[in-house]
This record gives C-alpha cells, structure tokens and sequence, in this order.
C-alpha cells in the first residue's frame, strides 16, 4: 500500500474522531453550566433557550428520512460504479444498509402521520374545516 492510500483511509477517521470528542465536550460543558444554575436557583426558562425544531423549518420527519435516504442510495450507487472489486464496495454496501433503512423508516413515519393527521382531521368541529 502507498503512503496515499494510507492518508486516504486515515484522514477521515482522525476527523470523525476529532468532531466527535469535540461534540461530546461541547455538551459536557454545556451540562455543567446547566447543572450550576441548578444549583445557584437560576430558572432554567431564563437559561437554556430553545432552539426552533427542525420540522417546522423543513416539514414531517418522514420527509427527512426519505429524502435523506435517496441521497445516500444515490451516492452508495455511485460508489458501487466507481468501486467494483475495490474497497470502496465495502463502503457502498454500507451505505446502501443505510439508505434502505431511512427510506423504510420514512414510509413507516408518514403512514403514521397521516393516520395521526385525520385523526386530528376527525376532532374538528364540522363548521371550522376549511375546503
């Protein structure tokens, strides 16, 4: 193996690794800081601010899971075109297991969504159900 192919497996391990310390720091410290309004009797209302949701900026999380699932089977299809007999197929059935899975989550998200939205449909008064 060449010294580029090395760098090729590494560097992204050393980064993933690296964000991931850094994210679980950055909520130890945030924990802290909580923990010690706790204890200084500060109401948690005044210091930790909600951050908006997700779905309200983007829409139902079924549509997140199957969008996002079709990305990774598209980028897993280009991998297994660019990879065959190489080690990228490895990375390409990874990432097929990955997209089918979001995908049958997201269609099992919206069927429950959609039974919850004409549940909610139901509890409507007759007179307020705009057409």
């Amino acid at each position: 193996m060449d010294i580029t192919a090395i760098l090729g497996i590494m560097v992204p391990i050393i980064l993933i690794i690296v964000v991931g310390v850094v994210y679980y720091l950055k909520k130890r410290f945030e924990h802290k800081q909580i923990m010690a309004a706790i204890e200084k009797g500060v109401p948690l209302s005044e210091f930790v601010q909600h951050k908006p949701r997700l779905t309200a900026l983007v829409g139902p999380a079924w549509i997140r899971y199957v969008s996002g699932g079709t990305l990774m089977f598209f980028i897993a299809f280009g991998f297994l075109l660019g990879g065959m007999g190489r080690p990228e197929m490895l990375v390409a059935f990874v990432l097929l297991g990955v997209a089918v899975s979001s995908i049958i989550r997201g269609l099992l998200y919206r069927k429950y969504y959609l039974k919850s939205q004409s549940a909610n449909q139901n509890d409507v008064p007759p007179n307020k159900i705009s057409a």
